[in-house]
């Protein structure tokens, strides 16, 4: 391991132990950011405004709000920290929306929006779903600056959304309208579950998503199951073997 990895690590750790990442956590989960409730659509712009471009100016990125393209509620934040445009680019990814903090439905001693420790495990709407993630992401590149002496040797661009949690509205829109901006040589995203607890966990490459919809319509009119069950193709049944063709029976 060379010195200047060494210095990083060292760095990452004493903000941990210092109590400086839970103090980011605390204030960036006490944003209430559900954006599955029309009601907080300003907090989805103020985590933009208030806490996301500051900390990533900070560390020398230059950003700009984009409109959702979808017109939904749920703006998109774009960020690019160039060093030399000759030097790799990594584009990286975080959302900072969650899901409805139901603080009814939290037990005593717990609540959606401030981070409660209890021995090795944090609490809170958002540290695991992706505050904590894109947390540890600035972190981490504040450690390689300060180890590198202001200078990472590549450069980094960020894509940052609020709709997450209600489908990406407007996320594919974006990524087309912004394409040369967010061009990079890899692509590095910080969220999903980990394996095990104690280790982190490194996926390779991911399956994406697609949506689409399923339409059997194969004649007009009904036709009463007494006189043609078995007879003529059931659109239930036709539609239901088309579902289960997705995943064996294994979930593979």
């Amino acid at each position: 391991m060379n010195e200047t990895r060494q210095t990083a690590i060292d760095r990452a750790v004493r903000v941990y132990d210092s109590g400086a990442f839970f103090a980011d956590l605390q204030r960036r989960v006490g944003f209430r950011t559900e954006s599955q409730n029309p009601e907080q659509a300003r907090a989805l712009v103020a985590y933009l405004a208030d806490e996301v471009m500051p900390s990533l100016s900070s560390l020398g990125f230059t950003c700009r709000v984009v409109e959702n393209p979808a017109g939904a509620r749920a703006p998109f934040l774009i960020a690019e920290r160039i060093e030399d445009p000759a030097l790799p680019s990594v584009l990286t990814y975080g959302h900072g929306d969650v899901v409805r903090g139901y603080d009814e439905q939290w037990r005593e001693g717990l609540a959606p929006w401030t981070v409660t420790v209890e021995g090795d495990r944090w609490y809170g709407r958002g540290t695991a779903d992706n505050k904590g993630q894109h947390s540890v992401n600035f972190a981490a590149l504040a450690a390689v600056l300060d180890a590198r002496g202001g200078k990472l040797g590549y450069n980094v661009k960020v894509i940052f959304e609020t709709g997450e949690e209600i489908g990406s509205p407007g996320l594919d829109a974006v990524c087309a309208a912004h394409r040369d901006t967010l061009a990079a040589d890899v692509f590095i995203a910080s969220d999903g579950p980990r394996v095990l607890a104690e280790r982190p966990t490194l996926f390779l490459g991911s399956r994406g998503g697609v949506t689409f919809e399923l339409l059997v319509d194969l004649r007009r009119g009904a036709h009463h199951s007494g006189n043609w069950g078995g007879a003529l193709r059931n659109p239930a049944i036709v539609l239901s073997h088309a579902i289960a063709s997705l995943v064996d029976r294994r979930g593979a």
